[in-house]
């Protein structure tokens, strides 16, 4: 699963590997209920901050270029736990920013299966520095377009740097599922999602199925 979506991954040139999740709904707030990493060993919850409504597209925040982080500041680590345990409860493999409607420069991500131990990144201001030429296929989806899917075509490497949730500089080379995430979740802060990469109809098609399950939430039908 990909920044917030569903990854099926077929690598070109490989063995397809598969990334299985399902689509979310918008939900309520809730620090209630401690949350489970679908990552973590047995009895390993996260409990840290609250989940958090996802927005469902079309939604012009969804479409915004987000703004740098000039500064890590607490409020802003908080934030990126709370993405965390919404991506976790949803469950998904990224999450960016604005799908929690906040138009900031910040992803977070775990691409890692059970029972691996699970590894969680918050990324502010990521930026791709360097891509392969060698692509990968995946079959993507999003959290913010639940239950839909399309094949997207993606650099198979790619090297990002970023602050990390204490200020300092990173850099890491990430590849396969990793670097598909990574690239799906920037999009995210420059108003792009996986749709855009699709022809026309397709995109009509999809935005019209979004238009009517949001009205059925509205309706209390979903």
């Amino acid at each position: 699963r990909v920044a917030g979506g569903v990854l099926r991954a077929r690598s070109l040139g490989a063995v397809r590997a598969v990334a299985q999740g399902h689509g979310a709904a918008e939900v309520s707030p809730d620090v209630s209920k401690p949350l489970r990493n679908p990552c973590a060993k047995p009895g390993q919850t996260v409990n840290r901050g609250m989940i958090r409504p996802i927005l469902i597209h079309p939604d012009p925040r969804l479409k915004k270029l987000c703004d740098p982080v000039t500064q890590v500041t607490e409020d802003l680590v908080r934030l990126g736990h709370d993405m965390l345990d919404t991506m976790y409860d949803a469950p998904g493999i990224g999450l960016a920013a604005p799908q929690v409607a906040v138009t900031r420069r910040l992803i977070v991500m775990d691409c890692m299966k059970a029972p691996d131990a699970p590894r969680s990144l918050l990324l502010f201001n990521p930026k791709v520095t360097w891509s392969s030429s060698e692509v990968s296929t995946y079959e993507e989806g999003c959290l913010s377009i639940p239950d839909q899917y399309a094949d997207v075509e993606r650099p198979n490497v790619v090297t990002v740097t970023w602050m990390d949730e204490t200020g300092a500089a990173r850099e890491e080379t990430f590849t396969g599922l990793w670097a598909t995430c990574v690239q799906h979740e920037i999009d995210h802060l420059n108003g792009k999602l996986f749709i855009d990469y699709l022809g026309l109809m397709k995109r009509q098609m999809i935005t019209r199925k979004m238009e009517k399950l949001k009205r059925e939430m509205v309706r209390g039908t979903r």
